[in-house]
Order: C-alpha cells, then sequence, then structure tokens
C-alpha cells in the first residue's frame, strides 16, 4: 500500500502536464528579410519547354525557389522546387523562341527577392514534331488518322470536316493520346467527297498547322451472319452437340459465349467460313457478360489470320497472318476491377480491332488466342461480327 501511495501522485502530476496545452514552437520569422537571390542560373533546352539548375543561398529563412515565365501572351506559368533541390522543369511553350524567365527566392514567410532574370530557348515541341509525321487517309466507312509521338507527350488529335457541305469544317472527333505511335479511325460516314482537316493540340492550348485533305470514304459494310465453322483437325472447340457451339459465336445475339474448354491449351484457335471473299476493314468482339469482363477466358491477344485454301490437315500451311491484336482496357484497372466504361466498351458495344494495313479478300479466317485475361486456357467470345467489302 505503501508503495502504492507513492505512484499515484507521480501518475497525477504527469497526467497534469499532459493536459496543459503546449506552446507552438513557430519557427516562422514574419518580420525577417526576403532570402537572397539563387546564383549561377543555367539552362538547357528540353521539347517545349527548359531544365533551370542554379547555386541555392545559404539563407535559413529559403522555402523555395520559383521559376515565372510567359508561354503566350497573357498566360503566365510559374515552376517551383524547395530548397532540397537545385533544378526547376519548365514546360508548355509551343515554339523554339526565345523567353524571358524570372527566378524568385522565397522565404518561410513567403517573401519573395528580387528576381534574376535568364533567357531560355525551348527545343522543338511535341506538338510541332509530332505533325511532321501526322497522316490522314480514307478509311472503311469514314477516315484514317496516323501519327507517331516520339517523345510520348500528351496530345489531342483533333479532326475537323465540312459535314454540312458549305465549305467550313466543324469538329468532327477528337483523340486523346500520349502512345509513342498508332492510328484512329472515325467511322459512320458516308461514301462522298468531302473536306476533313486534322491538327494537334497540346495541354496548353498550344497548336501545330492544320492539315488538309479532300477525302472519299470507301464503302464498308457488315459481312451477314450466320457464317460457317471450319472445323479443321488441329482447331478447338466444342462438339455441335454441346451447350455453347462455336456457331452462336455469330447467331447476332450479345448473350452466350463459346467456350473452349477450360483445359484447352494455350496457344489455340478455331476458323470460320464468310461464306464469300471479303476485303476485311476491321472485326468486332463481344467479351462474356459483366461478372467475367476482362477476366476469366476472355481473350485479351489474339492474332487474326486468312486463307483461300486452307491446309486440310489443320497446319497453317496457306494461312497469311493478317494482325496481332490486343484488347484495351479503357480504365486501366487492376484485373478484378472494372468501370462502367469498361463494360460498355468490352460487352455491350464490343471491341473494334481495325488493321491498320488492308489486306486482300479472303473467304476464310482463323482465330488465333496468345493469351487470356484471367491467364489460363480456354476461350470465351460473346458474338465475332465482321465489317469490310464483298
Amino acid at each position: 500500500m505503501k508503495k502504492f501511495r507513492y505512484i499515484m501522485p507521480v501518475l497525477l502530476l504527469l497526467l497534469g502536464q499532459a493536459c496543459k496545452e503546449e506552446e507552438r514552437l513557430d519557427h516562422m520569422d514574419a518580420n525577417a528579410a526576403a532570402p537572397q537571390q539563387v546564383s549561377n542560373i543555367r539552362s538547357t533546352g528540353t521539347p517545349g519547354g527548359a531544365m533551370l539548375t542554379y547555386k541555392i543561398p545559404s539563407d535559413e529563412n529559403l522555402a523555395y525557389v520559383k521559376a515565372v515565365y510567359e508561354i503566350q501572351p497573357g498566360v503566365f506559368k510559374e515552376g517551383k522546387a524547395s530548397y532540397y533541390t537545385d533544378t526547376i522543369r519548365l514546360e508548355g511553350f509551343g515554339d523554339t523562341n526565345e523567353y524571358d524567365v524570372k527566378v524568385y527566392s522565397v522565404g518561410k514567410n513567403e517573401k519573395a527577392s528580387e528576381p534574376v532574370s535568364i533567357k531560355i530557348r525551348p527545343l522543338t515541341p511535341p506538338v510541332i514534331s509530332s505533325f511532321e509525321a501526322l497522316s490522314i487517309e480514307a478509311g472503311f466507312g469514314g477516315v484514317k488518322v496516323r501519327f507517331k509521338n516520339e517523345t510520348e507527350a500528351n496530345l489531342a488529335i483533333v479532326l475537323e470536316s465540312d459535314t454540312a457541305g458549305k465549305g467550313l469544317n466543324a469538329p468532327l472527333q477528337t483523340f486523346y493520346t500520349k502512345a509513342r505511335e498508332g492510328a484512329y479511325s472515325v467511322r459512320g460516314l458516308p461514301s462522298l467527297e468531302r473536306s476533313f482537316s486534322v491538327y494537334l493540340r497540346d495541354r496548353w492550348g498550344n497548336k501545330s498547322a492544320v492539315l488538309t485533305k479532300k477525302i472519299t470514304p470507301l464503302f464498308e459494310q457488315e459481312v451477314p451472319k450466320p457464317f460457317a465453322s471450319l472445323r479443321l483437325p488441329t482447331d478447338s472447340y466444342l462438339p455441335v452437340e454441346s451447350a455453347y457451339p462455336m456457331e452462336r459465336m455469330w447467331d447476332g445475339l450479345v448473350d452466350i459465349w463459346i467456350f473452349a474448354s477450360q483445359s484447352t491449351a494455350l496457344v489455340q484457335w478455331f476458323s470460320i467460313d464468310l461464306k464469300k471473299e471479303v476485303v476485311l476493314s476491321r472485326m468486332k468482339m463481344h467479351q462474356r457478360s459483366p461478372n467475367y469482363t476482362y477476366g476469366g477466358a476472355n481473350v485479351k491477344v489474339f492474332e487474326l489470320y486468312g486463307s483461300n485454301a486452307p491446309a486440310t490437315d489443320g497446319s497453317f500451311n496457306n494461312w497469311t497472318l493478317l494482325g496481332k491484336f490486343q484488347s484495351f482496357k479503357p480504365s486501366k484497372l487492376p484485373t478484378g476491377q472494372n468501370s462502367a466504361e469498361d463494360y460498355d466498351y468490352a460487352y455491350t458495344k464490343g471491341e473494334d480491332f481495325e488493321f491498320q494495313e488492308t489486306p486482300q479478300a479472303y473467304r476464310y479466317y482463323r482465330f488465333k488466342t496468345l493469351e487470356t485475361w484471367g491467364g489460363g486456357g480456354g476461350c470465351h467470345i460473346t458474338e465475332l461480327s465482321f465489317f469490310g467489302k464483298f
């Protein structure tokens, strides 16, 4: 009991001290002068910008360094860096002209030093350099835009057209990308000559020159269904009498799936007879229902082959590779997580796979599954459709 009496006063004293309001430790001196200027500033041009390096002043009041610059008339930007680094990145320039940049040292009390001025000259910005490889051409049911984006910058590809026939181009569609290269298509246009224009825009509003051409979209139509199955010796498919025969892939209903047994190891393939020679422009594939979209045996990577005289032994003799394709997930969420856009794109509307180059006409096509979204064997496809000219 005596020991307990000694401990209690000590605990109460400690608790009392803990309950007292602690005084705030304030390291900011509101009356401190602005910090010293940075020195020895150097500039290295980058595509559409520059990198500034400098010597940081030995000043306890320094919080950060900022650079203020004008990328367009009346449009100012700031680049900032803490006192832990000696580098600031400048970006957003739309040309290679010379620009004035003012560099400030800013204190913990937000007081800024007098600026140090430096002239910088950006390298050719992506919105300009990428325009050199930009092209537009006739496509099936519309037009196709091809691009190269060596720096993988965030760019908008703006397509316009004289859809009203009044000699004035109006916005048709805008594609956003940071891919190194690729192609985009606009479909649903009549096969009539009209003016099309395309240009690039970056996220700071800088624009490239405008490429304008008169183009007549190629006529495109859907290949009539039903197709016919082509059951070759090496193909993978369930028997006709099963609940999910391959013929259900082209019954016009997005409600069921073709199922190659889960025990079927990848790589595996099946073959189709379109009943006539067709110059394909694209193929549309619907994944299995929402509970399985971007998972399970839904196809992730595949190849498509064409032939007019397929080998009867099931080999790839007389088959021509038309392209290798990869399924795209709009949200880019991890496997097992899907957005409403993912479901709409892959299941409801179906994913379009377009040929980069127009192939010759073939009657028979072979679908070769290389990889599924779930990583296992088997193959789920709710519906397949083909488009082109025949």
